[in-house]
């Protein structure tokens, strides 16, 4: 009986262990595929750049670390380090400041779910097409730059630009140009006088279209105590006109500021009517110089230059916040949800307000949530690379640069130097390591 039972014992331990074999078979079977891809695509090619990286530009001398060495004596390895430091403290902490105010909004709407759609659909369009769309609206000149557009059109509203950026006198007219860049009459005028500033250079239809001729504005006559003039566009279409004369069919300048100099001191201004007169009265006796200030042909404000040297790191993060802040909200808003909010209902009882609450419950019962957004954008920053080569302008290429872009224009966009590229690899890896191993540790904290 004893013996029977040792074998039924026995014969059941053999076969748990063949199940347990076959288990371990299948799963082999299963998981090996991707432990295939998982070495040929990350495990080969970060050992190979780590070998790589000790050897020379041409892959056949070893050079030891003389490739990180020469990394951080590089100006442009440097730059690379300073803007992927920016990167990394200014992009997760806004997205996660955003991502965190926008939660918490979103939860008190109607439409919430509307909402969130619109915001987490920059997520489906793709790094090379959101660069696109933001290098053209990122454009320098209004008629193609959106946000220039809207830039321009607010300034204009409270200051408009000049009229006449273009306009200047004809030579030996009379009329002589400063070092500033305003005009003035070369002979000076006394109370009782007339002057007259022809300029040229203005287009027939740039001239606004209040303007009226300026040849009856010319033949009136000064009182004693004043000094008339006009400033016309000496220009006749169609040809036949006399420069420095007023003809007829010749119109005057509207709106210019027109000003009577003393002592190098302007003592009086007007501003030019519709036919391009003006006058000046109540003058002391004595010489006076005519002068049109330099802001009569101030060139137009344009807008910003988002992409020149020193906003293209900003505007490329600006881009970068509109693609991901609907991923920092939707993570948020799913820990913002499971708050127990009995907690919440309990401190509005009390007394506390909503800012109170959201400072001293919701923020710190999110903590565990923020901090896991924060450190996986923190991972996704470090990588950032398609933004950076599609947005920033070749000229200032450089100084947008980070890690990953300094990695592949040293190794193949014209560096050609894959010893140096594979070190700044190995560096850029080493700094997302440590965000990986203490996201993985956080996460396997949750779970048990």
């Amino acid at each position: 009986m004893t013996t029977v039972t040792e074998t039924a014992r026995l014969g059941a331990a053999e076969a748990r262990r063949r199940a347990g074999r076959r288990r371990r078979v299948i799963a082999v079977a299963f998981v090996l595929p991707a432990l295939l891809l998982l070495g040929a695509l990350v495990v080969y090619p970060v050992v190979f750049s780590v070998g790589r990286s000790f050897f020379d530009a041409s892959g056949t001398r070893f050079v030891g670390g003389a490739n990180y060495a020469a990394m951080f004596r590089d100006p442009a390895t440097l730059t690379a380090l300073r803007n992927s430091t920016i990167w990394v403290v200014v992009a997760p902490t806004l997205l996660t400041g955003l991502g965190l105010i926008l939660a918490v909004l979103v939860e008190r709407i109607r439409w919430a779910s509307a909402f969130k759609l619109l915001l987490f659909l920059p997520m489906a369009v793709s790094f090379l097409a959101a660069g696109i769309i933001f290098r053209l609206a990122y454009e320098e000149d209004p008629d193609k730059g959106v946000l220039n557009a809207a830039v321009v059109g607010v300034h204009d509203m409270f200051r408009e630009g000049s009229s006449y950026p273009s306009a200047r006198p004809r030579d030996g007219q009379g009329v002589e140009r400063a070092a500033d860049g305003s005009y003035a009459t070369a002979a000076t005028v006394s109370p009782g006088s007339t002057a007259v500033l022809g300029l040229v250079g203005v287009k027939p239809a740039d001239v606004p279209a209040q303007a009226r001729p300026a040849a009856g504005a010319a033949g009136v006559t000064a009182a004693p105590d004043e000094v008339r003039g006009v400033v016309w566009l000496d220009f006749t279409p169609g040809g036949g006109g006399r420069p420095g004369a007023v003809d007829a069919a010749e119109r005057g300048l509207p709106g210019m500021t027109v000003e009577a100099v003393r002592d190098g001191r302007a003592v009086a201004a007007a501003s030019t009517a519709s036919d391009g007169s003006f006058r000046f009265t109540g003058l002391e006796p004595g010489a006076y110089t005519v002068r049109l200030p330099a802001r009569n042909f101030a060139e137009p404000f344009t807008g910003v230059s988002w992409l020149g040297p020193a906003l293209v790191t900003p505007a490329i993060i600006g881009a970068y916040l509109w693609i991901w802040t609907g991923f920092a909200m939707v993570l948020i808003g799913a820990g913002l949800s499971a708050l127990p909010r009995d907690a919440l209902e309990a401190a509005r009882m009390d007394g506390a307000n909503e800012w109170q609450i959201f400072r001293r419950i919701t923020v710190p019962l999110l903590a565990p949530v923020l901090t896991v957004v924060f450190v996986s954008l923190v991972i996704q920053v470090m990588k950032v690379f398609d933004l950076i080569y599609i947005i920033a302008p070749g000229p200032v290429q450089q100084d947008a640069t980070v890690l990953a872009t300094q990695m592949w224009l040293v190794s193949f966009g014209g560096g050609n130097d894959q010893g140096l590229g594979s070190a700044l690899g190995v560096l850029l890896l080493l700094l997302v390591v440590p965000a990986m191993v203490f996201n993985v540790r956080r996460f396997r904290r949750s779970q048990s």
